[in-house]
């Protein structure tokens, strides 16, 4: 009897927006393999029509990386589908148990930052209880949801440390600094580019990079409005529709 691949079953997860057991056995202990399943998952949806448009990292505070037991960031794919306009919807019925996080947004040509925007993350675990394991999360396309990405701006030193704020319906939920990610969130560029040429990744020309939550996420509900504010930057903001 064939059993689905670990790619075939993440991917049914997100189509039909219904958890799945964690992969455990099935996937192994190897971050490698792991974005090997990763890199099918995301095939699957290019197949479908989808396009690569950035990339995203996750495990960019030392704190996240001393939890979960790990030296170095994950990564994983933005396709089209996954942008919300700025002020736009976030369909919940599509997702399982989404949460959102501020983050910092760079737009990157020829390996360089060119711009740099406020930016909402939504994240959404395929697994039960959203846990998992360093292996599961990657093969998952690190939980890799939705995103909007607010007004470009130039890049300024200033970015490396810019108070951020994650309101839901005007109240401010998370406190947070721009610095928590890599205590330069500009470092994140590099380690992008880095991580994309390890592993033959083709980006387009001009593509986002998100370079990491600068605060804890927070679980979606019905109704809510969402929008991260940073510091020069400006905002970006979503709302959650049942």
């Amino acid at each position: 009897m064939n059993h689905p691949t670990p790619a075939a079953v993440l991917d049914g997860a997100q189509r039909s927006a219904r958890a799945v057991p964690q992969l455990g056995d099935a996937l192994g202990p190897d971050v490698a393999d792991a974005y090997a399943v990763q890199a099918d998952l995301v095939r699957r949806r290019l197949d479908r029509g989808e396009r690569l448009v950035g990339l995203k990292l996750g495990l960019t505070s030392r704190a996240k990386m001393l939890q979960m037991g790990v030296t170095d960031v994950i990564w994983g794919r933005l396709t089209d589908t996954m942008r919300i306009p700025d002020g736009g919807a976030v369909d919940l019925g599509t997702h399982i148990h989404p949460k959102a996080e501020p983050e910092v947004a760079f737009l990157v040509e020829g390996g360089r930052a060119t711009a740099v925007a406020p930016a909402v993350e939504v994240i959404d675990s395929r697994y039960v209880d959203f846990r998992f394991t360093l292996p599961e999360v990657v093969a998952d396309n690190t939980s890799a949801a939705g995103f909007v990405v607010g007004a470009w701006q130039p890049v300024t030193p200033e970015v490396a440390n810019l108070g951020v704020l994650l309101e839901i319906d005007g109240r401010v939920a998370q406190v947070g600094s721009t610095a928590a990610i890599l205590g330069d969130p500009r470092r994140a560029v590099d380690e992008a580019v880095r991580l994309a040429a390890g592993h033959d990744v083709d980006l387009p020309e001009s593509w986002v990079l998100l370079a990491g939550a600068a605060t804890a996420a927070v679980p979606l509900r019905p109704g809510a409005h969402v929008r991260a504010v940073v510091e020069q930057l400006g905002t970006a903001s979503l709302r959650a529709v049942a």
